[in-house]
Parts: C-alpha cells; structure tokens; sequence
C-alpha cells in the first residue's frame, strides 16, 4: 500500500522564486523530488504557505499560524504515514521578538499536536520530521524590510530544533548542512537548492517507511 507523506512548510515549501516571486512548477519544488527519490513508495502532499509561522498570529497576514491551520490539514489528509514540518524562518523576524529558543518551544507545541492527533494508520500517531531550514543569507533590499537583525535567530535554530528532535525521540534534519540561500534574495532556494533539499530529506524519510 503506498504510504502517505505530509510536507507543512512556508514560502520554501511552496516553492517560492527568489529571482521574481513566483511558484516553482512542481518539479522543481522539493517535496515533488522527495516523492520522486521515493520511488513510488509514498504520496507526498504539500501544504506549503507563504508567510507562516509555528505559532505566530500576524494581523496582516492572516491564516498563517501554523498550529491554528495545521489539526485539521491533519484531518483532511489522514490517513498520514509522516508529516515533515519545516518552519520558522518567518518566526526569526524581529517584528516578532522571538528567540531561536522560544520559536523551537513552539515547536515542540505542534510535535505533540501531531503526536496527539490520532491521524496515522489505524489512529495511530504519523511519524515525525523536523527540519531545521536554512539559515538566512546575504538579504535583498525586500527581504531586509523584514528580517533585517533577525540573522542571528535563524542561525540558532538549527540547535534548538535538534534538541527539541532529541527530547521526542523524531527524525532531524538540518537543511543548511546541504544548501545556501539563493543570492537573488537571501531567504529563499533556487531551484539546485530546492533539489538538494528534497534528496536530503528523502534519505531521512525512507526508514520511516
């Protein structure tokens, strides 16, 4: 029976072009290379949003708290072998005053909300990944309106998400150990990184299969 793979993300996950903004064709987005790399083995869905958070509420972006949005994508797409979340680039902006230990406490928040949610096989709870993304870059005059100072949180969460990966006993993986930010806008993969990534997560996936 071929397993099923949810990938809950932001802008990276959704494929976002750091040259012009617009959405990598599926191909070129790294949960489609994952499924790819799978070989048939599972079904990979992507829920990937520009501008969310863990568990920040934005008044100008609404919609993009993770943990409000993410139990009923749980619903919607279960049953569900393993989720893969990868967050909190859009947390280390200082608009939302957070530390890279406060945004990976968060995170935890929703590891037990997956691991609460009954919505793997038979009710059981999926697997879990937590990936680490990529640290933020040399940043475009546009991305520096919001992440400007917030180069020093993202740089943390590497640690403070394997940490919280240890405590629950998931999978971790650290997407800046195999891709850079794109140059074009210092958040955001090209389409190389975007393959890198989706390869990379493949190999800590397929034992959970």
């Amino acid at each position: 029976m071929t397993k099923s793979i949810l990938c809950f993300g932001d802008s990276l996950t959704w494929g976002y072009n750091p040259e012009d903004g617009t959405r990598f064709p599926p191909e070129d987005r790294w949960p489609r290379v994952l499924e790819a790399a799978l070989q048939g083995r599972a079904r990979v869905i992507e829920e990937g949003l520009n501008g969310r958070t863990i568990a920040t509420d934005d008044p100008a972006r609404p919609y993009r708290n993770g943990m409000a949005m993410l139990p009923p994508l749980l619903e919607a797409h279960a049953p569900l072998d393993v989720v893969v979340i990868m967050l909190g680039t859009n947390d280390s902006a200082p608009c939302y005053g957070l530390s890279a230990g406060r945004i990976a406490m968060n995170s935890a928040a929703m590891v037990r909300a997956v691991s609460a949610s009954q919505t793997g096989p038979g009710r059981t709870a999926p697997s879990l990944v937590l990936v680490a993304p990529p640290t933020l870059g040399s940043l475009s005059s546009e991305m520096a309106l919001l992440y400007s100072g917030g180069q020093g949180t993202s740089r943390g969460l590497s640690a403070a998400f394997r940490t919280i990966a240890a405590k629950f006993g998931i999978g971790f993986f650290d997407a800046s150990e195999i891709v850079k930010v794109s140059a074009a806008d210092g958040v955001h993969l090209d389409p190389e990184g975007q393959r890198a990534l989706g390869l990379g997560v493949s190999k800590i996936v397929e034992p959970l299969l």
